[in-house]
């Protein structure tokens, strides 16, 4: 008889379950179980991630070997906008399994975990209640649950004829969508539960399921989810546990901590269930029953864009339209016709007047991709939130990552970098293979970034813009460390066990503890993998010795591999926005979060995309408001309006500030090796400060000195083949960037625009296979284009060496160009540049840093002077630094205000006018 788990914690009920999706399932293959349900406590945190993972486990037909069932444990109370409790009034919250039927039941049970956290959110519990139910509860079924559900606590703190009453509220409610779910945790309570439950089963003809109230995988588990529980808790493990009242979240008896009545809360196997319900195998036949009337779901969804208004003269098209990319509806296109008319306006405005030749020809083809690909809405929206960001005074960056190499980008504002005139390719950006939404991500100033989300907002409204939610799982270190916290292991052994673990990020306790040191068949090697050195790998062997041994220091080390990787909390993703069509409600789980006014999405970025909603990066780049503040004491002193943006980019001052190396205070050059470099290649013009960019960072850092001596002829430039030096004379015949690879194998090989963005990818993920195939794809254009076969194989084998370290030139342009604007400030305006830098810096060592850095430039740092003084630091009439008031202790921010404003009657001449 087949049975399926319909009562399953996965890790994402936070700290209360220490199962993982991925051994949920290889569990529940092994066993051939039909289904496997998820139902954490108040969220729906792992439900993308759970049905996504059981579509890699695929049958003959292509259908998931285990049918993911989507469904949710919910606190419910009496009243969800209750928020005043007592001693004796206490927030009674009963637990309740409902699971999603059908697509309509996924929605509904959406809507109710949002609300759960929108409207019903009290300490760290998302609560609902029966009118959320009565009104949420189509497509959904229902169980009598566990101990904790308001029909077994009727039964045992109140009268079967109340429980009677209770149950009966469901079943009118749900009719053949109610379950009585019996549990058998060898639990005296539970035993009364059950046998009245069995009483109303017979009493109603409702059918009854077993389940298992599973929170860990294997019984052995069973001490490693008692740890989670004290992690949680903030509990010693040697505190004695209290295994008595299990419906109760909050017990909280004096000298006792919460613990589990034993080590039954496990994932069970057919067998164990089967055995364990004998006397009712129907219980185990009915979950069958269950699986059978709910329909497969498939989270992943088309992405919906955001309904962009257009003017009605743009409203050309009625019908949809077939490409070969698939269906672009009337709307997009709509969408389109605008996004071409503000392209155009903008060439004229960027190209001087007029364009055409080489330029309207790379705009058509671009605007052509965008139709195709249904992607004109995205364009309007980002355009539209940085033109209004403009309008209100943030300062925005040039542009960032791949999207400076879309002309159309460049001529709606997007972007400030003219990627044509930098050689820059918008199939790095979007091509006809893409699947997924480009990413235009943007800096703002660090204060101008809200304004600009505040504008999204009210465009939009606040039912449809949202952050994105992240994970913090137990890493290695981590994991070791909470354990030993926990097990009474001295914080000295503790911090030196987690020392074993070599620094290399991401790398897994499982993967220390097992996997091969050296490179053999199979499993790849530490060395391989990891890269661990010699010094590491001695580390390992201790951490393994320990692991291998019996002490108390081999037990924490075995409990911290279980719990590697268990989610210990959620924040909020640094940058990501979500811009949703709809109420956001209606397409995915949102929750809330203390630090955001904000709702924010229950499912992470990696995949938000994947659930039909776009996002967007809005990133705060403190540079920007460096350049902000100095601009604005120049004003103030000099009474000069410079466009920064407008500023040439032949500077000899700016120049001579990078070849001597005096770079401190300056974005992205001003480390020490930097410096070195920069004084070697004294930089002359601004491709040099992109080459540099992108070769300083691990790997193509070996290249730079050869750069250096190239570019003085010290070193012969050479190329495999002279066709290459179209694309390679920028960086004296070295292969600095993607791009250069991407132009070179269409040029040599044939490629495609599009197979010339594949091979960029593969080459960086070295995707064997791929690359195996387009070496002979490469190999064979070129040789029909009458290149000599050897001198391709070399060519081949310098982009597998190079390519995975390779950078991308549209973002290093856009980087370069910012830095450029700081070194330009520092050149030519010392003391304004450097007091915003100071204003700026943060910390106590960065101020002494900075300081340090304007006395070597002959710059005076003056303490604060009442005639002088800004809030921050300023610059007097002598071009010296004078230290805010605001930095003065016991000064509030309202009298500096009135101290300045007072100022404008005319200097403070004594301290009694004051």
């Amino acid at each position: 008889m087949k049975f399926s788990h319909l009562h399953v914690h996965t890790q994402y009920s936070l700290l209360d379950g220490a199962a993982s999706i991925g051994n949920l399932y290889k569990k529940a293959i092994k066993d051939g179980m039909p289904a496997l349900a998820i139902s954490d406590h108040g969220n729906m945190f792992g439900v993308f991630q759970f049905v996504a993972e059981a579509y890699k486990n695929l049958d003959e037909n292509g259908k998931p070997k285990v049918k993911p069932v989507v469904g949710c444990e919910f606190y419910v109370v009496e009243n969800r906008h209750e928020r005043t409790f007592t001693k004796d009034k206490k927030d009674k919250r009963y637990h309740q399994i409902l699971l999603a039927k059908n697509e309509k039941g996924y929605k509904n049970l959406t809507k109710l975990t949002s609300l759960g956290f929108i409207e019903g959110l009290y300490g760290k519990y998302p609560r609902i209640d029966k009118e959320l139910i009565l009104q949420y509860h189509e497509g959904l079924i229902a169980t009598t649950c566990c101990l904790g559900a308001s029909v077994p606590q009727a039964i045992l703190r109140k009268s079967e004829a109340e429980a009677e009453q209770e149950f009966k509220w469901w079943l009118d409610l749900f009719g053949d969508d109610f379950y009585v779910e019996l549990q058998r945790h060898d639990i005296s309570d539970q035993d009364k539960v059950n046998e009245v439950l069995i009483k109303f089963a017979a009493k109603y003809k409702v059918p009854i399921i077993a389940s298992n109230d599973s929170h860990y995988v294997e019984q052995e588990d069973f001490n490693a989810h008692d740890i989670l529980l004290c992690i949680n808790t903030g509990e010693k493990q040697s505190t004695p546990a209290f295994r008595g009242d299990f419906s109760d979240d909050d017990v909280n008896m004096k000298n006792m901590r919460f613990a589990f009545a034993n080590d039954q809360f496990y994932f069970k196997t057919t067998e164990e269930m089967s055995k364990l319900f004998s006397d009712i195998p129907e219980a185990i036949d009915n979950t069958n029953a269950i699986v059978d009337k709910i329909e497969l779901l498939d989270l992943k969804r088309s992405i919906l864009l955001p309904n962009f208004p257009i003017p009605t003269e743009y409203k050309t098209h009625t019908q949809d339209e077939k490409t070969d990319k698939g269906l672009v509806t009337a709307d997009s296109l709509n969408q389109w016709e605008y996004l071409k008319h503000l392209t155009y306006e903008g060439a004229r405005n960027r190209y001087d007047g007029g364009f055409e030749g080489d330029v309207k020809e790379r705009i058509d083809f671009e605007l052509f991709t965008i139709k195709t690909m249904g992607f004109a809405g995205y364009f309007l929206i980002v355009s539209d939130f940085i033109k209004a960001g403009r309008d209100s005074g943030v300062f925005i960056g040039p542009g960032r990552g791949s999207a400076a190499g879309s002309v159309v980008a460049y001529c709606i504002g997007i972007t400030n970098i003219d990627p044509i005139k930098y050689n820059l390719l918008f199939e790095r950006f979007l091509n006809p293979d893409r699947k997924s939404m480009p990413d235009i991500d943007t800096d703002f100033d660090d204060e101008g970034r809200q304004k600009v989300i505040d504008y999204v907002v009210q465009k939009y409204g606040k039912s449809q813009v949202a952050q994105i939610i992240t994970y913090g799982t137990m890493a290695a270190k981590m994991s070791i460390k909470d354990v030993a916290r926990v097990m009474d292991l001295p914080l000295s052994e503790s911090n030196a066990l987690a020392k074993l673990i070599p620094e290399k990020p991401g790398i897994s306790l499982k993967r220390v503890l097992h996997a091969p040191l050296q490179p053999k068949a199979g499993e790849k090697s530490l060395i391989e993998k990891e890269g661990l050195v010699s010094e590491d790998l001695e580390n390992v062997r201790k951490i393994r010795e320990i692991y291998n041994g019996q002490d108390l220091q081999s037990k924490v080390l075995h409990e911290a591999e279980i719990l590697e990787g268990s989610v210990r909390n959620t924040g909020i993703h640094a940058a990501g926005i979500i811009i949703a069509p709809k109420d956001l409600t209606d397409l995915l789980p949102v929750s809330t979060a203390k630090d955001s006014d904000l709702w924010v999405t229950q499912i992470e970025g990696s995949v938000i995309e994947e659930a039909g909603v776009i996002k967007m990066d809005f990133l705060g780049l403190k540079t920007l408001t460096i350049i902000k503040n100095a601009l604005a004491l120049i004003k103030l002193n000099h009474g000069l309006d410079i466009e920064i943006d407008n500023i040439p980019l032949d500077d000899e001052s700016t120049y001579r500030l990078y070849q001597k190396g005096e770079t401190n205070g300056t974005f992205q050059f001003e480390s020490p090796g930097m410096q070195k470099h920069l004084r070697d290649l004294k930089p002359d013009k601004f491709g040099d400060l992109i080459a540099m960019n992108a070769l300083y960072r691990p790997g193509p850092l070996q290249y730079i000195p050869s750069f250096i001596k190239r570019k003085h002829g010290l070193e012969d430039v050479s190329y495999d083949l002279p066709e290459m030096e179209e694309y390679l004379a920028e960086s004296y015949g070295i292969t600095v960037y993607q791009e250069q690879v991407m132009l070179l194998s269409q040029k040599l090989g044939d490629f495609s625009k599009g197979d010339a963005d594949v091979l960029r990818k593969a080459m960086g993920k070295k995707q064997k296979a791929v690359l195996d195939k387009m070496k002979k794809q490469f190999i064979d254009g070129a040789v029909a284009k009458g290149h000599p076969a050897d001198k391709l194989e070399k060519i081949w084998t310098d982009w597998e060496a190079f390519a995975q370290y390779a950078f991308n030139k549209s973002h290093s342009t856009c980087y370069a160009f910012v830095a450029y604007q700081t070194a330009y400030l520092k050149a030519h305006y010392p003391s304004e540049y450097m007091a915003a830098v100071l204003n700026n810096a943060g910390s106590l060592d960065k101020i002494t840093f900075f300081m340090e850095e304007c006395k070597s430039m002959g710059l005076k740092v003056l303490g604060p002077d009442i005639n002088e003084s800004l809030k921050g630091f300023a610059v007097n009439k002598k071009g010296e630094i004078r230290f805010g008031l605001g930095g003065l202790k016991g000064v509030g921010e309202a009298a500096v205000e009135s101290i300045i404003e007072e100022r404008e009657n005319g200097a403070y001449t004594t301290v009694f006018l004051i």
